[in-house]
């Protein structure tokens, strides 16, 4: 069974603040072991589960975040930005099943840590065919053009029930209470990351024995629509080929499926 852990760093264990999780800052560092060993709980779970080929993609930033020195042996890792899967770099690759760890909530969110969608500096809302959705739903949705189901998520408590709405029955490691956007009631890291592979372990298991949730599949045309913060940065992502502007801070595009959903999503932030 080969295994896609998909890495964010906001819902990593002990974040709380953005200067944990930009590498401008003295507290970057810490931040980026505990993201790490993070993930290596996930690897144990999902190995011990019965996963016997497990991938982890870094999604967060420019995606050179985990510690290779310090990663778990079993895991190969994706690093680096501008690859074509983005934060699933591998999902295209023969994957069974897809692990969530440290990710966020969408923009806006009440008591979420570090909420955003994509760019905290560019995006407001996107809209995947008039439902709102962050990179939960997106990435999930991802995940489903290629019938790949996404088994677990560990964040703060906000994050995993967001992640419930778009994929029922989904196991979730709530490693922190948020108490805003930038407190939380923090577990202490053993019992963190021991929630973690135990989340892991139990999602693989339920996925072997069939009982895991289905993969979020967004069939058809997929209408993308982006709110920007500001008609500049919308000025430029109606540059892109297929954009409909809607209003000053409003860009639409129509694709052909919830993979072409992403890369235009991508591209348009990128361009932005």
């Amino acid at each position: 069974m080969k295994v896609l852990i998909a890495v964010d760093m906001e819902g990593i264990s002990g974040v709380v603040d953005r200067s944990h999780v930009d590498r401008t800052t003295a507290e970057y560092q810490r931040f980026r072991k505990l993201m790490t060993e993070d993930v290596n709980a996930a690897i144990r779970g999902a190995h011990k589960a019965g996963a016997d080929e497990i991938v982890v993609s870094d999604g967060h930033g420019g995606a050179r975040n985990i510690l290779l020195e310090e990663l778990d042996p079993l895991a190969r890792l994706n690093s680096g930005s501008r690859v074509p899967m983005q934060m699933l770099q591998g999902i295209d690759k023969g994957v069974d099943a897809v692990l969530f760890v440290g990710y966020h909530a969408m923009h806006g969110t009440q008591n979420a840590i570090l909420s955003h969608t994509m760019s905290s500096a560019k995006i407001g809302n996107l809209w995947i065919n008039d439902r709102v959705t962050g990179e939960i739903g997106l990435n999930a949705g991802i995940c489903g053009f290629y019938n790949v189901p996404v088994l677990m998520i560990s964040s703060d408590q906000t994050a995993c029930a967001e992640a419930e709405q778009f994929i029922p029955g989904i196991e979730k490691a709530v490693v922190k209470i948020a108490n805003s956007r930038t407190a939380a009631e923090l577990l202490p890291l053993k019992e963190s990351q021991a929630l973690i592979e135990a989340t892991a372990e139990k999602a693989v298991r339920r996925f072997i024995a069939g009982t895991a949730p289905k993969p979020y599949v967004v069939s058809g045309q997929v209408q993308v629509k982006i709110e920007f913060f500001h008609a500049a940065l919308a000025d430029s992502a109606s540059l892109l080929p297929g954009a409909t502007r809607l209003d000053g801070r409003t860009v639409a595009f129509e694709t052909s499926n919830m993979l072409e959903a992403g890369l235009t999503f991508g591209a348009a932030v990128s361009v932005a």
